[in-house]
């Protein structure tokens, strides 16, 4: 992998993209991180994000992973991806105790309808936090709360500002949201992101795949400022903050 911008073209060992995607230290942070073709498709034709990846966006995830303190993902994004909880063979451990970090980021997923991997919500070496609404069926969130710890944040819809609070005050301030689309456009409109990375994979699939942020639009559309462009094996890598 290589810097493109802003420096000059030079390779970058895993020290140095672990530098290059440091989280700041003075504030909470909430990353996203995302992967798309050339004509914008987030999923692939199975709808999974994980078809169109490819080694080096493959290893940048990782990195990303280990970098972050909890990472945050859809339920539905969850089930098509078959999320688990992370383990420690996933994340690199050096990255991680030179920082501070548990051993593992722990995962928390968004639901209304706590239609849940029983496996996902039992959590493992971190816990599984599940952010939900309190229209959520009760009976559900009961069972559910006796294994995992269960965030309420909002009515109906999820109140994104009152769940990464909360994920805060339980010391998770390194905050990695994968998506899906859904979540990521209810995150972008709610002011959240801080930090958008996103992977430019060179394939052109048509279909009606999902673009990268999907629902209602966004008014006024949040403009975002270029940090760096990284590239290996015809992929780019952008990084953009909040402009």
């Amino acid at each position: 992998m290589q810097s493109l911008y802003p420096t000059t073209p030079s390779e970058l060992s895993d020290d140095d993209l672990a530098e290059l995607y440091a989280y700041p230290s003075e504030r909470p942070w909430l990353r996203t991180n995302f992967v798309s073709t050339l004509d914008g498709a987030a999923q692939g034709t199975d709808h999974r994000a994980g078809t169109i990846s490819s080694p080096a966006d493959q290893r940048l995830f990782a990195l990303l992973r280990s970098l972050c303190d909890v990472i945050i993902a859809g339920a539905n994004t969850a089930r098509v991806e078959g999320y688990h909880p992370v383990t420690p063979s996933e994340a690199r451990a050096t990255t991680r105790t030179s920082r501070g970090l548990a051993p593992v980021p722990a995962i928390a997923v968004v639901s209304r309808s706590l239609r849940l991997d029983p496996i996902l919500v039992r959590g493992g070496e971190a816990p599984t936090i599940v952010i939900t609404t309190e229209s959520a069926p009760s009976d559900v969130r009961k069972d559910i709360a006796a294994v995992a710890r269960v965030v309420v944040a909002g009515e109906r819809d999820v109140d994104f500002a009152a769940a990464r609070e909360a994920l805060v005050a339980m010391g998770h301030r390194r905050m990695l949201c994968e998506g899906g689309p859904t979540l990521m456009r209810d995150v972008v409109a709610s002011g959240q992101v801080d930090d958008l990375c996103l992977t430019v994979t060179p394939l052109l699939i048509a279909g009606d795949r999902m673009r990268m942020a999907h629902g209602p639009s966004i008014e006024p559309a949040p403009r975002m400022r270029l940090r760096h462009v990284l590239e290996a094996d015809g992929d780019l890598f952008f990084r953009y903050t909040r402009g």
